[in-house]
């Protein structure tokens, strides 16, 4: 089940691969998250001391939080990845001009997830012809439906 969605990553990005990431929550963040008070939109992913956290992600705390906590709304979170996906991506961003982008917050198993993708940045050509065969479709759709009225 989703809880919050990058859509503007999809618009301004390739994204090549998918790697999905748990991350490393404070009890009052899990909460907030529950009660659907997440925002990834002006979120990003960045490689510090050999390890990504996600940067910029808000997650509002709850009126209810507990009073002798300070939430810090768009704290760094550490990300959990298996050795071998750090690696591979390490050496793509650091080499081959990729960045890491948060996609989509999910629930799985009980735990809250983060999709993470392997982008390659889009160039403003790139973004008129993804909007001009959204566009397309969007008619073709709507000519199909008033053929079948």
């Amino acid at each position: 089940m989703t809880i919050a969605e990058n859509k503007k990553a999809f618009f301004d990005y390739f994204i090549e691969e998918r790697y999905e990431a748990g991350l490393v929550l404070e009890g009052w963040e899990v909460k907030a998250i529950r009660a659907g008070r997440a925002q990834l939109k002006e979120g990003y992913v960045v490689l510090q001391r050999g390890a990504f956290y996600l940067i910029g992600a808000h997650i509002s705390a709850l009126a209810a939080a507990s009073t002798h906590i300070t939430p810090d709304s768009i704290r760094s979170r550490k990300l959990l990845l298996n050795a071998d996906e750090i690696k591979k991506l390490v050496g793509k961003v650091e080499q081959r001009g990729y960045t890491v982008v948060p996609l989509n917050l999910h629930y799985k198993g009980g735990r809250i997830k983060l999709d993470i993708g392997l982008a390659k940045g889009k160039k403003q050509h790139d973004k008129r012809d993804a909007d001009r065969a959204r566009d397309e479709k969007r008619e073709a759709q709507q000519a199909m439906k008033k053929l079948v009225k």
